[in-house]
């Protein structure tokens, strides 16, 4: 028997984290809103709002793929399929966070 209580503590966990977390995105939406190219360029390239915006896609893409992931083991029925299925959604929340930390650090 598995026990459930691992995830749910790492869900729990995520979500506190991605409450100050949220600070770095919702000064990224508001700066791509109203900034120009070398306001929103400058933004970006100062080491602390890299850390801050990155540790926020980390973050979120793990709470999201955890969250995934209990609703698969919930609603697949066969193993198979859901070990199939659980493998790919934590593949493409790995390669979307992968992928924007790189292009966020290149600048």
């Amino acid at each position: 028997m598995k026990s459930g209580t691992h995830h749910w503590s790492m869900q729990r966990l995520t979500a506190i984290l991605l409450i100050p977390l949220s600070y770095w995105l919702l000064v990224f939406l508001q700066l791509c809103l109203h900034a120009n190219y070398f306001e929103m360029s400058a933004w970006l390239t100062t080491p602390m709002n890299q850390i801050g915006l990155s540790a926020w896609l980390l973050v979120v893409c793990y709470h999201a793929a955890i969250g995934l992931q209990v609703v698969l083991e919930d609603y697949v029925s066969h193993r198979g399929k859901q070990v199939a299925a659980i493998w790919i959604a934590h593949s493409f929340f790995a390669g979307l966070a992968l992928s924007s930390i790189v292009l966020l650090l290149q600048g």
